[in-house]
């Protein structure tokens, strides 16, 4: 974040060399301040919620007024925004300095969350794709950001500093989507999580591709056998609660780094953008981020398969059949439908390494893209107090996901094959379903959630709280997954 800030209790009113900013609510007065009560009564349409205005008085001072809207209305997703808003207006100023009386936003006894999302919003406005332009100059400039409060100073601090870590996080799985596919192969993508595992003092593996094969990861091998670039699969072990055996829980992502379709080619417009393929093994290292800076207590291991799809001689045809790490057989009849076949060798081996519920994110369907568009995430799930506590944390978080259902009917599907005992492709109908049901398979009796992040993990339009490209989609929400199942 290109914002540098600190907590105080002095009082702002006074002293304060630089632009002074506060909030106010459409027809509410503030009992404690009678400049902003004229400005409210003189200007009672500044309250309306996302104006911003600039008021200037004794000539020398300036006073930034935020529209908040209806008291009554105000949620922790709008304080995001607000966050992320006031952001992109104080770098446009081009501020260099900037006060911030953070009482006068909101004051209730959820305050902290309010505060979390409001430094998550400015942090996400902060980031700017990176381009590789020889011309290319900086974007933005850093600014001092101080907040005033009146009380609690050291819980706020606490509170705006998880708010940016959520922030970073998403915003550095979003550098990893949006870098391209050249520059992203999976041993670079491997060499990005050991930095991760340096960085915060963590153990990190990689295993090469002879290691995946004497393993017997056969599903894995099978798709990147249409790449020159080996395969990785890379796992990351946080032991937070270390007197326990086995993992609480094992986060699972897809690291295409790469897609063309193999075999079952995609179209010209389809593969733009296939880079962000690997959508959900960014989440996943996002979430190991934040999981590793709030220290829950809690065993969190992370597994990332990682290949391209791409066509040679080699490469996986419609038709084959391939033996997966659990000993299962599976009929390719799309070699599009890969990132489920990564996935399959992947869950096995984190039940094999003793998960004992498992979350995989993953870039999957565009059936899912068709459903829900990229507004919502769509999940598929076998256990229905797991989904609850996904639910919960996706609120938390500012995320949204919606489950579909899981019917024997659709199980059916997936298992319909002549010469295997299943098949990765069972057509159109409920693909977003069938392809997280495929997953199911593998995970058998151990609670799992599925996320298809197909829709939101891109987006063609910036929006406030970030540009075109990779959104980081569902980082924060399996952090406070994992977070919510060390309190629960």
């Amino acid at each position: 974040m290109n914002v540098n800030y600190q907590w105080a209790t002095e009082n702002w009113k006074e002293g304060v060399d630089g632009i002074r900013i506060v909030g106010i609510f459409h027809g509410e007065e503030n009992n404690e301040n009678q400049l902003l009560n004229k400005i409210v009564n003189k200007h009672p349409l500044w309250g309306y919620e996302g104006k911003i205005h600039f008021f200037s008085f004794d000539d020398t001072q300036e006073l930034v007024i935020l529209g908040l809207g209806k008291k009554e209305k105000w949620t922790i997703k709008k304080t995001e925004r607000l966050g992320a808003k006031l952001q992109r207006f104080l770098v446009k100023e081009g501020v260099e300095k900037a006060f911030l009386y953070w009482d006068s936003i909101f004051y209730e006894h959820e305050e902290n969350k309010y505060i979390t999302s409001f430094a998550t919003g400015m942090t996400l406005a902060s980031y700017n794709v990176k381009t590789y332009k020889t011309d290319a100059v900086p974007r933005s400039k850093n600014f001092s950001l101080q907040l005033f409060t009146e009380k609690k100073q050291a819980e706020k601090e606490a509170a705006f500093d998880k708010g940016y870590e959520k922030g970073k996080a998403t915003n550095e799985a979003r550098r990893l989507v949006n870098t391209p596919a050249n520059l992203m192969t999976p041993s670079i993508l491997a060499d990005e999580a050991i930095k991760l595992g340096e960085e915060l003092n963590v153990g990190v593996d990689v295993f090469s591709e002879e290691k995946i094969n004497s393993l017997g990861m056969g599903a894995l091998l099978a798709v990147a056998r249409g790449s020159e670039e080996p395969p990785r699969f890379i796992t990351i072990k946080y032991y937070g609660n270390p007197g326990a055996d086995g993992w609480d829980v094992a986060l699972v992502g897809k690291g295409l780094t790469y897609d063309s379709g193999g075999y079952s080619l995609k179209t010209r417009e389809g593969m733009k953008t296939m880079k962000m393929d690997m959508g959900g093994a960014a989440a996943t290292l996002g979430a190991m981020r934040i999981v590793l800076h709030e220290r829950p207590r809690i065993n969190v291991m992370a597994v990332i398969p990682s290949t391209e799809n791409l066509v040679n001689g080699k490469a996986l045809k419609p038709g084959d059949v391939i033996q997966s790490l659990s000993g299962k057989t599976i009929e390719v009849l799309n070699t599009d439908a890969e990132g489920r076949l990564i996935l399959a060798d992947a869950i096995t081996y984190a039940k094999r390494e003793g998960a004992r519920a498992l979350i995989d994110v993953a870039t999957l369907t565009g059936a899912a893209v068709v459903a829900l568009g990229d507004v919502v995430t769509g999940a598929v799930t076998n256990d229905e107090s797991f989904i609850a506590t996904v639910n919960e944390a996706a609120e938390q978080a500012g995320e949204r996901v919606w489950t579909f259902p899981n019917d024997e009917a659709y199980r059916e599907k997936v298992r319909q094959s002549d010469v295997a005992d299943l098949n990765n492709s069972p057509g159109r109908q409920a693909g977003a379903i069938t392809a997280g049901l495929f997953i199911g398979e593998f995970a058998g009796d151990t609670p799992w959630v599925h996320l298809d992040i197909a829709g939101t993990g891109w987006q063609e339009r910036s929006n406030i709280l970030g540009p075109r490209g990779g959104t980081g989609a569902m980082v924060r929400t399996v952090a406070e997954t994992v977070s919510l199942m060390a309190k629960k």
